[in-house]
């Protein structure tokens, strides 16, 4: 698998879902086998993951949020290890097909 690109599409994997756990006082994702609790970090990104946004939109997003900048190199080392644990599947903007990672 490449490393992601700003113009990537990533998308939760169906075998996961993001919630708000208020609980943990954080996000979740949940899947059969249990739970991974995110840090604040993961959960910003991964609340932005809806299936139309770019890496870069997300990234963006994010920058105004907190009114930071250069964020792009973090969400994208966020967004590969994600990938390689399964929890998103990536479109590549260039017209590649969707590839799920489960």
């Amino acid at each position: 698998m490449s490393s992601p690109s700003k113009n990537d599409i990533p998308c939760l994997s169906k075998l996961y879902r993001l919630q708000w756990e208020k609980a943990q006082d954080a996000y979740v994702l949940l899947y059969p086998e249990g739970m991974v609790k995110l840090n604040e970090s993961a959960g910003e990104i991964l609340s932005r993951v809806d299936g139309t946004k770019s890496i870069s939109c997300i990234t963006e997003e994010l920058e105004k949020k907190f009114g930071v900048a250069d964020l792009l190199d973090d969400v994208l080392s966020f967004v590969e290890l994600a990938n390689q644990q399964g929890w998103l599947i990536s479109d590549k903007a260039n017209g590649e097909e969707k590839v799920d990672n489960n």
